[in-house]
C-alpha cells in the first residue's frame, strides 16, 4: 500500500471496510480491525480520514452518487411513469445485492453507535428516493387522467401512499437480506411484488 497514489489509498480503505460490512455476524468495526486487515498502522488510516465517521461519509457518498446517478438514467430512458417506478424499486433491490456491505449502511445497522450526523444523511438518502418515486407516480397519474378533470388531492395521496408503500417494501427487503446473513435475496419474486404494489 505504500506505493499506492493517495487517491487510490483512499479507496482501498472504503473497499475494506465495505469487505467488512459484508461479513454475516455484523460485529462493530474498528479502526484497528481495518487497519490489521490491510496490514498498516491505524496512523496510516487517518492519514487519509480523520475519523471512521469520514469513512463511513466515503460508502455513504458512494451509495448516493450510485443509486442516484441509475434514477437519473431509469427516468431519462423511461417515459412510462409506472414502469420509472418499477425500474427504481428494482434497481434499489438488486443495487443491495450487488453491494451486500453497503445495505448494512443502507438501513442503519452499520452506523449504529457511530456519529448520529451519519444515520441522519441515510434518512435523508431514503426520502429523496420517496420524492423520486413520487414523481414517477404522479407522471403515470397524469397520464392517465390526461383530457379528464383531474383530482390533484386525490392524487398527491394516492401517489405519496403508494410511493411510500414502495420504500417500505425495499426497507423490509434490505433489512431481511441483512438480517439473514444475506442469505434472503431482496430481489427474489421482486417482479411479482412490485406488480401488487402498482396495480
Amino acid at each position: 500500500m505504500a506505493s499506492t497514489p493517495p487517491g487510490q489509498r483512499k479507496l482501498q480503505i472504503l473497499q475494506a471496510l465495505a469487505a467488512m460490512l459484508e461479513q454475516p455476524r455484523g460485529e462493530k468495526i474498528t479502526t484497528a480491525a481495518l487497519a490489521k486487515r490491510l496490514d498498516v498502522s491505524e496512523a496510516a488510516l487517518y492519514r487519509h480520514f480523520a475519523s471512521k465517521a469520514q469513512m463511513f461519509e466515503g460508502l455513504i457518498e458512494f451509495i448516493e452518487s450510485s443509486v442516484f446517478g441509475l434514477i437519473n438514467q431509469i427516468t431519462e430512458r423511461q417515459p412510462d411513469g409506472l414502469a420509472q417506478a418499477r425500474d427504481i424499486t428494482l434497481m434499489l433491490l438488486n443495487f443491495a445485492s450487488g453491494n451486500p456491505g453497503m445495505t448494512r449502511v443502507l438501513i442503519g445497522d452499520a452506523l449504529v453507535n457511530e456519529d448520529e450526523r451519519l444515520q441522519l444523511r441515510m434518512n435523508q438518502f431514503v426520502e429523496r428516493v420517496e420524492l423520486a418515486l413520487k414523481q414517477s407516480l404522479r407522471l403515470a397519474a397524469a397520464d392517465a387522467d390526461a383530457g379528464s378533470a383531474v383530482d390533484n388531492a386525490r392524487i398527491n395521496d394516492d401517489t405519496a401512499a403508494r410511493a411510500g408503500l414502495l420504500v417500505c417494501c425495499v426497507l423490509g427487503r434490505w433489512h431481511r437480506y441483512a438480517k439473514s446473513g444475506f442469505k434472503y435475496h431482496p430481489a427474489q419474486d421482486a417482479a411479482a411484488i412490485i406488480a401488487l404494489l402498482l396495480a
